[in-house]
């Protein structure tokens, strides 16, 4: 049985149109510079499932579905001067930060809002939900992931992003 994750990424700085247009719909997901999502990026297995959410967006939304399709690896953007994503304490040796790589599976018919998912029951305990949650990786229950695939079912088709 796959696991379920949320991954968060800026559209400003890489949107699910962007992974729509990368070659096989597929990317690294790289950056991430937190030691507990870190540690959930570990725990992905190729297989796992995540949404894509837009944050700092309006409205912030799920809107998306991805795959992981390559397992934790070091994220090599760390040991490059220059990188935004550079950090001189971690070395080939030693390395500090992992990514995964992500395959795009669905685009949603409508982006599923933050504050809509407030409202839907099942989903109070959400880490998504949680007040001071900022996490940009974060595990989602199983049953929090058929709840939030039946509302992307259920809503009218949009236009595509």
């Amino acid at each position: 049985m796959p696991g379920y994750w949320l991954l968060k990424s800026e559209p400003s700085t890489f949107s699910i149109a962007d992974l729509a247009r990368s070659p096989k719909r597929t990317t690294c997901w790289e950056g991430v510079r937190n030691y507990q999502a870190r540690n959930f990026l570990r725990a992905m297995a190729v297989g796992d499932l995540a949404f894509f959410y837009h944050s700092n967006a309006d409205p912030p939304a799920i809107v998306g579905i991805v795959e992981i399709v390559k397992a934790a690896y070091p994220d090599y953007f760390a040991w490059r001067p220059g990188s935004r994503y550079f950090d001189d304490k971690s070395s080939k040796q030693n390395p500090r930060w992992v990514m995964v790589d992500v395959r795009l599976k669905e685009i949603l018919r409508a982006p599923l809002s933050l504050e809509s998912l407030r409202s839907v029951r099942g989903l109070e305990r959400m880490e998504l939900l949680r007040k001071g949650s900022r996490l940009s990786v974060q595990p989602v229950r199983e049953n929090e992931w058929k709840i939030i695939v039946q509302l992307s079912q259920a809503k009218p088709v949009s236009p595509p992003l």
